[in-house]
């Protein structure tokens, strides 16, 4: 008994670290949510599959050179639910992006919003960045 028991606590405890990735993943610690940018582009491609729907889009910077963006969204299930399905965007959509970039200056980023070329907009979801913690407000 004490044997099937140890076993079962030694599985429990490897599920459990093995499972932390996988909840890291779902973090917003590559993204700068302090800050949105609004890109105007063309549509190139857009997923729509799990784990996340992408969009991406050719923009051009204030240089005047391309620049190859991909933005991404949250599953297709959730999506859904805000309005966006498989055939909101076709390639050659010119379309107007509001997302929060990643930290690093590649151009990649989380959707805030999208604008499609009927005017139409549709909400991404942008996961809060939640304040620091500080442990002297707690004794106010």
């Amino acid at each position: 008994m004490k044997s099937s028991l140890l076993r079962f606590f030694a599985l429990a405890m490897v599920i459990s670290i093995l499972s932390f990735p996988v909840f890291a993943h779902h973090g917003n610690a590559a993204y700068d949510t302090e800050n949105k940018i609004t890109v105007k582009g063309t549509v190139t491609q857009w997923f729509w599959a799990n784990p996340h729907c992408v969009l991406q889009l050719d923009a051009t910077d204030s240089n005047g050179q391309v620049v190859h963006w991909s933005a991404e969204t949250e599953n297709p299930t959730t999506m859904s639910h805000s309005g966006w399905t498989k055939t909101s965007f076709k390639p050659g959509d010119e379309v107007t992006v509001t997302m929060i970039t990643v930290k690093n200056g590649k151009p990649i980023g989380r959707i805030a919003e999208v604008v499609l070329p009927s005017g139409q907009k549709l909400a991404g979801r942008v996961i809060p960045q939640l304040p620091a913690y500080n442990p002297d407000s707690s004794k106010q």
